[in-house]
């Protein structure tokens, strides 16, 4: 019989109930200083340009992009491993630093874990691994011998037999055991929400489907909350329920993944669907969808952040930010998406969007 990992004395209340978001986040910012020239001019990376997104409780919403675009930084700022400049992080009903109503930042992180990518460097390599586990409930204030049992149990729930592995250190693990590890202490404080970056892209295919079908089996059993960031566009399709496009610090697009994948309506999107290789002889592609890359982050002008690499940028692409328009159950934040936005494509490119959703 499958033992229940959650502690109610450890994880959060479910305050608003499941019609509640978990998450809700709004125009959140984060620019890193840098200096350039010759004269050592101050100017700003624009990493999170007023991102808004929200996450409903039970699912996974997904986070695709290519590097650089601030699928990392985002959701570090969530955990405020990374200060934000600007933004509202609301959790469950409750906004961060939102006075007494508000929820606390240790509060927080008890209700809100990461798994992060490297299982190597991310495990103290001094500790042992039942330890690493123990670890996060020793610092919430479980005593000793409560927080063992649990790193225990935890162990044993993600395939790791206490008393075979509890006493080893990081580097006698697999990659795939020691991301484990790494599932197990994040679950220590009975979470709701897990931040999964990058979780299993330096794992092999092999080792990465174990891991998913453990994620996927948590997920039901416990009533996990999942964000997911991954470069690999077949996994964030097979295991989100929602996904989130960026492009340099935005969001291009969000929405079902179904739809996102099926019928994707920002250009970027487009060619980063079409970017993936494919194993049918006559769906292979002569030239990259997606030439050139993304511009500076430093001090971006205004107007549409992938005008650059658009075929089908206009003088309205260049002079006005594009707003985030609903297309159905999607948003996209594109002119052509918009039939009051002056581009002259919009008409026909919503036309051909609304004929591909009767279609379908």
């Amino acid at each position: 019989m499958t033992q229940h990992i959650r502690t109610e004395s450890l994880g959060l209340p479910d305050v608003g109930g499941p019609a509640q978001p978990l998450l809700i986040v709004r125009d959140l910012k984060k620019h890193f200083p840098v200096r350039s020239g010759l004269m050592g001019k101050a100017e700003k990376v624009h990493a999170v340009d007023g991102v808004s997104f929200r996450i409903g409780k039970g699912e996974t919403l997904g986070i695709v992009g290519e590097s650089g675009c601030g699928k990392s930084t985002t959701t570090r700022l969530l955990l405020d491993l990374t200060r934000r400049d600007a933004g509202e992080i609301i959790f469950d009903g409750r906004g961060l630093g939102g006075g007494r109503d508000g929820i606390s930042l240790k509060e927080l992180r008890r209700g809100m874990q990461m798994v992060f990518q490297d299982s190597s460097t991310s495990l103290n390599p001094r500790a042992r691994i039942l330890d690493i586990v123990m670890f996060p409930l020793r610092a919430a204030g479980v005593d000793r011998t409560k927080a063992r049992d649990r790193a225990s149990m935890l162990l044993d729930r993600v395939g790791l037999h206490p008393q075979a592995f509890g006493h080893r250190f990081a580097h006698e693990l697999s990659g795939g055991q020691r991301q484990r590890v790494n599932i197990a202490r994040a679950l220590a404080t009975a979470p709701r929400l897990v931040i999964l970056d990058e979780a299993v892209s330096a794992l092999d295919k092999s080792v990465e489907a174990d891991v998913l079908n453990l994620l996927a089996d948590l997920k039901a059993e416990e009533g996990l909350t999942y964000l997911f960031i991954s470069h690999d566009l077949g996994v964030v399709r097979e295991v989100s329920d929602r996904v989130m496009v960026m492009y340099l610090g935005q969001i291009a697009e969000i929405g079902p993944a179904e739809t996102i994948y099926d019928r994707p309506g920002h250009p970027y999107t487009r060619a980063l669907l079409a970017a993936v290789p494919s194993l049918d002889p006559a769906k292979q592609i002569a030239e990259p969808p997606l030439k050139g890359d993304p511009p500076n982050p430093i001090n971006p002008e205004p107007g549409c952040r992938f005008r650059a690499r658009c075929p089908y940028a206009e003088g309205v692409c260049k002079a006005i930010d594009p707003a985030p328009v609903p297309v159905g159950e999607v948003e996209i934040s594109c002119h052509m998406c918009n039939r009051a936005s002056g581009h002259s494509q919009a008409a026909d490119w919503l036309d051909a969007l609304t004929k591909e959703t009767a279609d379908a």
